[in-house]
């Protein structure tokens, strides 16, 4: 211990006076904010419970594949972000689709940034840290070493894009850009170094405090000191320290166990901010690298379209008090990046129709139609460009499939038990203003039940101002609203020409079994 007069006029380290509040300011400044305008993206947030349906009947794999390039990261945020789409609103939307045109305009600097943040973060692997100790001392240790990896990362953020910040204009990159050179900058950079500089001296440390109940050591508090320089005369005779002094022996492993405890009651409030600090810019960082995954995965996405000569646009959105769906020349993403091709494009002027009937032949391009409108759907309401020449469409609360499947050796039951299982699951999820997407639903009966059963679950979805695009061989059915005339109901019909083109007509009483028959065996 030193006494009164000593201590008095020793300043306290300033780490502990002053950086608790400023850290906990950076805290609420420091955050990414390049997918929501105010909150972070979080990685584990939970995605529609019937994403692993839509993987499937839409084929998303593919387009997760495209976007991450093998990058498993990339494949995971992208997964996370489009399966989660129908949670965020139209302000949302908005804003990402103005980030994402930055991107596509400086697509060397989010790859540059992506990288660097990753590097960020895998520093800490690189770098001995204290995670497995409860002691103070240790805990500081590793904690100062780190802060000093971590600072020179933001530095070199901060400095990169300080050179690019002219060529962004969405809110998202500017009002990041604009917090990294404000608060990161050199003034305090070079203050916190110090700091860390006085906290990792060899020199030991300065410490005071008082005797508390039982005499006990209270109000530890640590203290900045620059220690004097002995010259080799002053090395081997020590000049008489000031105050009441004592040396433990080398031998006195009680003293030193004494000493440790004292040493870690005096670094134990600086040691948690440090590290506490560690912890909030690995935060950062981590959350910065998983923004730009996505935003990177769009970017190769957008590539690909390019290579491949595909069409692609920003949609138009709609609340979902809107009955809003227009197309023109939109197509499958998954099919054309599978195929690596161009392939056939349809249009759709659907407006104030919230079902959509479409009959036709097989094999015409019904399925592949319905999947484009999904996937469609689901790149809209997250941000994403389309794969399309022009699309306008409302907003939905909830993407839904009920597509056929064939026989197994797993089901429980028939066909037409399990397509009734599967709806009851969806009406069980099924929230107002949803699209839900049928392909070929309920037809593992005879035409009669299936249509009877299909009418009734259609009428109830549509009661509660659900959209549907209903993909039917069903005449009982399809015949039967197109004898309704209603304004609401749009009919589309696939011919056997290999078009893959849908027109608006009315539904045919045939199974197209006679042109199937024609074509085959090439009779008149």
């Amino acid at each position: 211990m030193f006494p009164p007069r000593y201590v008095s006029h020793v300043p306290k380290l300033r780490f502990v006076q002053t950086q608790t509040a400023a850290l906990e300011n950076k805290k609420e400044r420091m955050n990414a904010h390049l997918l929501y305008r105010n909150k972070d993206f979080n990685i584990e947030q939970s995605i529609l419970w019937n994403s692993e349906l839509l993987l499937q009947d839409f084929g998303l794999k593919i387009l997760f594949d495209c976007m991450s390039g093998g990058d498993d990261l990339i494949f995971t945020v992208a997964k996370k972000v489009i399966l989660s789409s129908t949670f965020i609103d139209e302000a949302t939307i908005h804003y990402r689709q103005e980030i994402l045109k930055d991107c596509l305009t400086n697509s060397s600097v989010i790859e540059a940034m992506y990288k660097l943040s990753i590097e960020a973060v895998e520093s800490r692997k690189h770098t001995w840290y204290s995670i497995f100790t409860k002691h103070p001392t240790s805990v500081l240790s590793g904690s100062v070493g780190l802060m000093n990896i971590y600072l020179d990362y933001l530095k070199s953020l901060r400095d990169y894009v300080k050179q690019h910040e002219g060529r962004f204009s969405s809110e998202g990159f500017v009002n990041l850009f604009s917090v990294l050179k404000k608060e990161i900058s050199d003034e305090y950079i070079d203050e916190v170094k110090q700091q860390l500089l006085q906290l990792k001296s060899k020199d030991g440390i300065l410490m005071s405090a008082q005797l508390g109940a039982g005499n006990k050591g209270v109000n530890y508090t640590l203290h900045s000191f620059t220690a004097k320089r002995l010259n080799w005369l002053q090395k081997m005779f020590p000049p008489k320290l000031p105050g009441y002094t004592f040396q433990i022996n080398p031998r006195d492993e009680s003293g030193a166990r004494a000493v440790a405890e004292l040493n870690d009651n005096a670094v134990r409030k600086v040691a948690n901010i440090v590290a506490d600090a560690n912890e909030h810019i690995l935060n950062f960082f981590t959350v910065l690298r998983n923004e730009l995954a996505f935003w990177l995965g769009n970017i190769r996405l957008h590539q690909r379209f390019s290579e491949l000569g595909l069409p692609f646009c920003f949609p138009k959105t709609y609340s979902s008090t809107h009955k809003k769906h227009n197309c023109k020349n939109l197509y499958d993403a998954c099919l054309a990046l599978s195929m690596n091709k161009k392939i056939e494009t349809n249009d759709l002027i659907a407006d104030d129709k919230n079902l959509i009937i479409i009959t036709g032949a097989n094999k015409g391009g019904k399925s592949t139609f319905l999947r484009s409108i999904g996937t469609a759907q689901l790149m809209m309401q997250c941000g994403m460009f389309m794969a399309a020449e022009k699309f306008e469409a409302n907003l939905c609360s909830g993407v839904f499939t009920h597509f056929k499947r064939e026989e197994n050796n797993t089901m429980e039951s028939g066909k037409f038990d399990e397509e009734l299982k599967r709806m009851d699951d969806i009406t069980n999820h099924l929230k107002p203003t949803s699209l839900l997407l049928f392909n070929e639903s309920f037809a593992a009966t005879n035409e009669r039940e299936g249509s009877e059963v299909a009418r009734q679950i259609i009428n109830a979805l549509l009661e509660s101002d659900n959209k549907i695009f209903f993909v039917t061989h069903l005449h009982d059915l399809s015949n039967g609203y197109f004898k309704n005339n209603q304004n609401n109901i749009l009919f589309l019909r696939a011919n056997d020409d290999n078009s893959f083109k849908l027109k608006e007509d009315a539904p045919q009483k045939t199974s197209n079994g006679v042109e199937l028959y024609r074509k085959i065996f090439n009779k008149k």
